[in-house]
């Protein structure tokens, strides 16, 4: 059994930074980050290979920076200038044969 374990999460002001990280308890394949705001459907904010390749939302992209340690199996998302609409529950999602979900942790960023 694959366990994702999120930190970083919590309360900030606007144009402020956060770092999340997610452990996981193997060497995984692809992982990301996913998150859902009150009342919306999760969606998706930025990927990475076991590579190094990286993909984002357009809404991100020029404010995070997703990567991963492979020696650790961890992976982060460093967050700047973030926004009130970047207020959600972050999930942290990896691969190995099929998909896995961290329990998620909550950003709140303060207007």
């Amino acid at each position: 059994q694959v366990r994702l374990v999120e930190s970083g999460g919590g309360l900030v002001q606007a144009g402020g930074s956060l770092r999340l990280s997610c452990a996981a308890s193997r060497t995984m394949g692809t992982m990301g980050w996913y998150r859902q705001a009150p009342g919306k459907e999760r969606e998706f904010v930025a990927t990475v290979t076991s590579i190094g390749r990286t993909n984002y939302a357009d809404s991100v992209r020029a404010r995070f920076t997703i990567s991963r340690d492979n020696a650790k199996n961890t992976m982060y998302l460093q967050m700047n200038d973030l926004k009130p609409e970047d207020t959600a529950v972050y999930y942290c999602k990896a691969w190995w044969l099929i998909d896995y979900w961290g329990q998620g942790t909550q950003i709140t960023v303060s207007s």
